[in-house]
């Protein structure tokens, strides 16, 4: 390493085991501003993810890319990297942004807004298990990553979300979303006023934390008979393409029946989630020839993908919102995605 490597100014992070565990992943870029640069150098727009392989292939090497950042829209090798190549492209980045994929990476992120209040925030990082902590880019904000909560399918509508929001808007836990790594350490100051609070923790655990979230989860607004579909599918342009390339990217990281202690229902709709992630390459890919994929073409093609991995048992003959009912839970995937698709692309 060199006095130019970030590993040197961030070891905390750069050497922890949880993020070492997720560094493999191809789902790493950098947060920043799209839109072109001003003539002072400011970045004007929304801050958001970006395309890293665009801005690499857009620069030379020790240059300031000048334009237009792109938002990163796919969630693999299309536009991400993995955090050993992010820090050999990009070593003077400001932070480190990941797609977390709880039930993949079996970690979660808790993260703590600024508005937190400080008696609230103090038991949070005094939760046993954390295995990383940071200030957020706010710096009176935290990220506390976590493993998976032993409890997560006690919850099979929390389980299926991929935020939960504290009703005050306080803090949140992350399962299926952007972070933002800063990088930067919780200050001794506040680690050492942690340690030092007089009153004993009010949240136990992880497990404990979750739970009184997962408790008051609802089923999304965005139901499956908001997506209309035909009676029968229809002439989806590049539709085989689409459900081949899906099925390729998905097919080995399926999780499997006994992920999920035989829960079919369950297991069924993680598959389905799987699958949508993989979709949305190929979608993009032929979106750029001008094709526009209603929500009712993307259930079916979800759907279709899924006939090809998940085996037929009684349960499929039934209907719901007069469809097939494995179309209908497309579409409630589809439909719960869109949602909260608002909500993953406000600033991180």
């Amino acid at each position: 390493m060199t006095a130019d490597d970030p590993r040197t100014w961030f070891p905390a992070f750069y050497d922890n085991a949880a993020i070492r565990a997720l560094a493999a992943a191809c789902r790493w870029t950098i947060s920043g501003r799209l839109g072109e640069l001003g003539p002072d150098g400011e970045e004007p727009g929304r801050k958001a993810p970006i395309d890293a392989r665009h801005l690499i292939d857009g620069c030379n090497p020790g240059c300031r890319h000048t334009g237009p950042l792109r938002g990163a829209f796919a969630l693999d090798t299309t536009c991400l990297l993995t955090l050993d190549e992010l820090t050999a492209a990009l070593p003077h980045a400001a932070n480190a942004a990941f797609y977390l994929q709880a039930q993949t990476d079996g970690l979660i992120v808790i993260d703590i807004e600024p508005d937190c209040p400080p008696a609230v925030a103090t038991d949070l990082l005094q939760l046993p298990g954390i295995v990383y902590s940071e200030l957020s880019m706010s710096g009176r904000g935290f990220h506390l990553v976590a493993p998976l909560p032993a409890n997560l399918h006690d919850f099979p509508v929390a389980a299926e979300k991929r935020v939960l929001r504290e009703v005050h808007g306080w803090y949140e836990i992350l399962f299926d979303h952007w972070v933002t790594f800063t990088r930067n350490p919780v200050p001794d100051r506040i680690i050492g006023h942690v340690a030092a609070a007089a009153s004993p923790a009010q949240i136990a655990s992880v497990e404990e934390l979750y739970a009184g979230l997962a408790a008051k989860a609802r089923e999304s607004a965005a139901t499956a008979a908001a997506v209309s579909t035909d009676a029968s599918m229809p002439e989806i342009p590049y539709a085989a393409r689409i459900v081949e390339q899906t099925l390729d990217g998905a097919r080995d990281r399926l999780k499997l029946p006994e992920d999920f202690e035989h829960d079919l229902s369950r297991w069924e709709f993680s598959v389905l989630g799987t699958l949508y992630h993989w979709m949305q390459a190929p979608l993009h890919t032929y979106s750029v020839f001008g094709v526009r994929y209603s929500a009712g073409d993307r259930a079916w093609l979800l759907y279709r993908a899924a006939l090809d991995v998940i085996p037929p048992r009684p349960k499929h003959t039934q209907r719901r919102n007069g469809r097939p009912f494995l179309l209908d839970r497309a579409a409630a995937l589809v439909a719960e995605r869109e949602a909260s698709d608002v909500y993953a692309q406000r600033d991180f």
